[in-house]
């Protein structure tokens, strides 16, 4: 007999007065010792009385004996449900050393936007200045494979009797995601609140320290996510990244009027249009316009915000995000374009 069997055994055990939902999902089943012909299983009930406890216990003896070899010696076990553990208290220590906060944010998926995150955050290092990027898409964060630090597990220090986690650096960045926590390929399954809570977490339990700027990669659209994460970070604003197609663009006034809401008020930094065209690599003074062309631009225009660049669709970005080496590390053309593309953001948030 294994642990393993045990808790497959117990399974079969229904909690009348919870949906009939088993006890092991429901998380009363504590600890299970198996050893010999000897099982110990040890239960955990709530703090205020449960009226079925002595059924539980008696339908979890009786589980066992149907499927256990007979002799076998059964212990059933009652302890207190331990308190769960309070969430730790957020505040704006963690950033206050940070002189701009500026999300990365796009109307829809499929744009680009992380890519365009993770090369912005090392171009503007490239420029001397300190950066930081928080990954804050909790349902698809991509900055630990773009930069190669999947193995990355955040150790915990004090910081003002806080508990704060310590983000990852590499290429003159400090790195920090939820991708970090989760096993790779594993989908985070997560309700409006618990995402926000884990998203403000990636920023203020982070020992970021002096940072001239922190990138927030933000989670595709607009939501409860977006507006919690504005309400609670002081982002100053952001920048919309966008592909010149129609279908993306009708999401980008979307994204822009969300922070130009009243009640968001965010300044919004510039659009970035993405893919803008396909170079060939064989080919660089060759540009064909996929998605169409200028469309960034025209709605930039449109919406009177700057454009801060055009990033062309070619293999070597995709390859080098694929293999943790961003491009924007590089020296070639389409390198450089990250370097224009931090440049003026740089310009922008100095604007007065």
């Amino acid at each position: 007999m294994t642990e393993r069997e045990v808790f497959d055994w117990l399974k079969e055990v229904r909690h009348p007065g919870q949906d009939d939902k088993d006890i092991v999902s429901l998380g009363l089943v504590d600890e299970v010792a198996a050893e010999g012909n000897k099982i110990v299983v040890t239960l955990s009930f709530p703090r205020r009385p449960d009226a079925l406890k002595n059924y539980i216990v008696g339908a979890v003896r009786a589980a066992i004996y149907r499927n256990a070899p007979g002799g076998t010696d059964i212990e059933i076990k009652t302890v207190e449900r331990k308190a769960a553990p309070k969430e730790p208290e957020l505040t704006l220590d963690a950033v206050k050393e940070v002189g701009h906060i500026v999300g990365v944010a796009s109307g829809k998926g499929g744009v680009g936007k992380s890519t365009v995150a993770v090369n912005l955050a090392i171009a503007l290092a490239r420029l001397g200045y300190r950066v930081g990027l928080a990954d804050a898409d909790v349902y698809g964060p991509s900055v630990p494979i773009m930069t190669g630090t999947e193995d990355y597990t955040p150790d915990m220090i004090k910081e003002g009797g806080r508990d704060m986690m310590v983000p990852a650096e590499k290429f003159g960045v400090k790195w920090m995601s939820i991708g970090y926590f989760s096993p790779p390929g594993q989908a985070l399954i997560w309700r409006g609140p618990m995402a926000c809570s884990a998203l403000k977490q990636m920023i203020l339990q982070v020992s970021w320290g002096p940072l001239d700027f922190l990138l927030v990669d933000m989670p595709p659209g607009t939501g409860d996510i977006h507006i919690s994460l504005v309400s609670d970070i002081p982002m100053e604003g952001a920048v919309i990244v966008t592909t010149p197609q129609q279908v993306a663009l009708a999401d980008v006034e979307k994204g822009v009027n969300m922070f130009r809401n009243p009640n968001v008020n965010r300044k919004i930094f510039g659009v970035v249009e993405n893919m803008a065209w396909f170079t060939p690599e064989a080919h660089p003074e060759e540009k064909y316009y996929l998605f169409g062309k200028d469309g960034g631009s025209k709605m930039a225009r449109a919406l009177d915000i700057p454009l801060l660049g055009q990033i062309p669709l070619v293999q070597s970005i995709r390859e080098a995000g694929d293999n943790g080496s961003p491009l924007a590390l590089g020296t070639r053309a389409d390198a450089m374009a990250f370097l224009d593309l931090a440049s003026k953001l740089v310009e922008e948030v100095n604007k007065e």
